[in-house]
């Protein structure tokens, strides 16, 4: 385990903006977490475990700790269950899961984010024929954890307390080194074609590259109330400041053109919640995670 100094964490995010971390590690197995974990611990410093970065905006002035690169990545399958590691992406998994004519996590393609991500925030989208939320706790079994006193055992779903957008995690320093899903038998060339269409409804709903210049969504829904809608309606879709962008495209996506800060992210933050509570009377409430000095 190599703990390196001052490393720059904008390209390892999504929206590829963020300052220095005071110290970085590649953990590249579960005892390399354990051990980052134990080293922040020793060394009294906060730590955050960083899967894809999606779902995240770094502070300009970085992170003052150790920031875990979380690259575990093994995986078995057992009958119709998956068992993975957190830094095992959900995109490659689908894939192996539909080798294995195993339905459950296609639902999730074009959708970038780790194991760890997925059950830290309850990952959703919407079902293949759009009727209702598809929830990655829908699929949850059991998953193997590191509580923040240093022990380590295995949990069942409940542990979680899933909600929209929300897990036990947001207010618990635990960590999932991993989880274990349980699927349905399904052929491969419909599991496929349910991968097809979920990525086509994106390129057409979502700003082009979106995984690669934002965050994904923004805000969560209010009363059902689609936010990129609620922002279109005050008028700020296409506002530009300094290099971000509410996406022309979908109004609940922050862009960077090129050489945005995570000053400016935060700037349109404000700015919609601001807006909306003066013209709507509704409060907006982020879905991403701050990371960082802000």
């Amino acid at each position: 385990m190599q703990i390196q100094q001052q490393v720059i964490l904008a390209p390892y995010t999504t929206f590829h903006v963020g300052g220095p971390a005071d110290y970085f590690v590649v953990a590249e197995n579960l005892d390399d977490i354990k051990d980052a974990v134990a080293w922040a611990k020793k060394q009294a410093v906060p730590y955050f475990l960083l899967g894809t970065g999606a779902n995240i905006l770094v502070s300009d002035k970085g992170y003052r700790g150790l920031v875990i690169k979380n690259e575990a990545k093994l995986y078995e399958f057992n009958g119709n269950l998956l068992t993975a590691q957190s830094g095992a992406t959900i995109a490659d998994l689908i894939t192996l899961c539909k080798e294995q004519n195993l339905s459950g996590l296609e639902d999730f393609a074009g959708i970038v984010s780790t194991v760890g991500g997925a059950l830290w925030q309850n990952l959703h989208f919407l079902s293949s024929d759009r009727s209702k939320t598809v929830y990655i706790a829908d699929i949850v079994d059991s998953a193997s954890m590191l509580f923040e006193n240093g022990t380590t055992d295995v949990v069942q779903k409940d542990y979680f307390q899933f909600g929209y957008d929300q897990s036990i995690l947001h207010t618990k320093k635990d960590i999932v080194l991993s989880a274990t899903f349980r699927l349905s038998s399904k052929d491969a060339d419909a599991i496929q074609q349910t991968i097809d269409a979920d990525i086509k409804w994106r390129q057409e709903k979502h700003p082009k590259d979106a995984p690669h210049c934002s965050a994904g969504s923004i805000f969560k829904k209010i009363e059902g109330k689609g936010a990129g809608r609620l922002i279109e309606q005050v008028g700020l879709k296409g506002k530009i400041i300094g290099g971000a962008q509410i996406s022309p495209v979908h109004a609940n996506f922050i862009v960077n053109l090129g050489n945005a800060k995570a000053r400016d992210v935060v700037d349109l933050i404000h700015l919609v919640t601001q807006t909306i509570r003066e013209k709507l009377g509704l409060e907006m409430h982020p879905e991403i995670s701050f990371v960082g000095e802000f």
